[in-house]
């Protein structure tokens, strides 16, 4: 009963306390033309922008309004608008004990807006990496959370492509580098436009750019188109010099037949030559003035 007891304790505890985050990210207070955006469709966006890096893995997030009222209690308004200085970005982490800060400048006209974010680095006091989302866009890139992807962690930043190869033991080249495709066939790539080729010793090529978009899967069918020559090739002859199988010429073939019939030809042929020159050198002979009479 105790044994029991001190288990439940135990998964009591362990359920209590709070995963480990890897790092801590501040999101300051998103910006326009210098100053405070207090709009509400910019703290709507915020709040996205939050979400968005609080669903990478091993993350934790200090949001804006945490971060204002720790720059109000430390009485440093001048924080609320660093205006790019990785200096002052830093400092803002220091108040809330976050490793990184991310920084949003809001531009654009109507309902198509893009914010400029950056990531600053506490401990060194250097950006160390920026990116834009686009908001009202066709081309979103994935939006908040395919900027927090881009921002915070550009390796994971990548799409599926689905290959549907009609024949086996193709293989696949990404940008010259030959890739190994998943049992389902599919491939993870960045995001972007990426050059692909299938080859196979026996078809075409198949060549094709493939645009990549962030968290979703771009099918490619792939038809492969046989030589003309391979194919003929593979149904009347062996590939394998081990599976030749010996065919007896036929006889006037053989050398046994053609090496006799060589050398009689040859002989033949120097007696009509020889018989030809003493016919021309003794066919007439010279009389009186030097006329050749027979």
């Amino acid at each position: 009963m105790q044994h029991q007891i001190i288990i439940a304790l135990l998964m009591l505890t362990a359920a209590t306390v709070p995963a480990r985050a890897d790092r801590i990210v501040a999101v300051a207070p998103l910006s326009t033309l210098g100053a405070e955006d207090k709009s509400t469709a910019t703290k709507k966006l915020t709040t996205q922008i939050e979400q968005a890096i609080a669903a990478l893995p091993g993350t934790k997030v200090v949001p804006a309004q945490q971060v204002l009222d720790a720059i109000g209690k430390a009485k440093k308004p001048q924080l609320k608008v660093c205006e790019g200085d990785a200096t002052c970005v830093a400092e803002v982490g220091k108040l809330v004990g976050a490793q990184l800060v991310v920084t949003g400048e809001v531009g654009g006209l109507g309902t198509s807006q893009v914010v400029y974010l950056n990531a600053t680095d506490v401990a060194s006091s250097k950006e160390i990496r920026s990116t834009t989302l686009s908001i009202g866009t066709q081309e979103d890139g994935g939006g908040p959370t395919g900027a927090a992807v881009r921002l915070l962690d550009p390796d994971k930043y990548r799409g599926t492509v689905h290959f549907a190869i009609d024949v086996n033991n193709a293989s696949v080249f990404v940008n010259g580098a030959k890739s190994q495709l998943s049992a389902k066939g599919d491939l993870q790539l960045p995001v972007g436009t990426q050059a692909v080729r299938v080859t196979h010793p026996e078809y075409h090529d198949f060549v094709k750019f493939v645009d990549v978009a962030y968290g979703k899967t771009t099918d490619v069918p792939v038809g492969m188109q046989q030589y003309p020559m391979v194919e003929q090739d593979l149904k009347s002859r062996p590939t394998n010099r081990d599976h030749y199988e010996y065919i007896d010429p036929p006889v006037w073939r053989r050398w046994y037949v053609v090496a006799p019939a060589a050398v009689a030809l040859a002989v033949i042929a120097g007696i009509i030559t020889y018989s030809q020159r003493e016919q021309l050198s003794g066919t007439c002979r010279f009389v009186g003035g030097g006329d050749c009479t027979p």
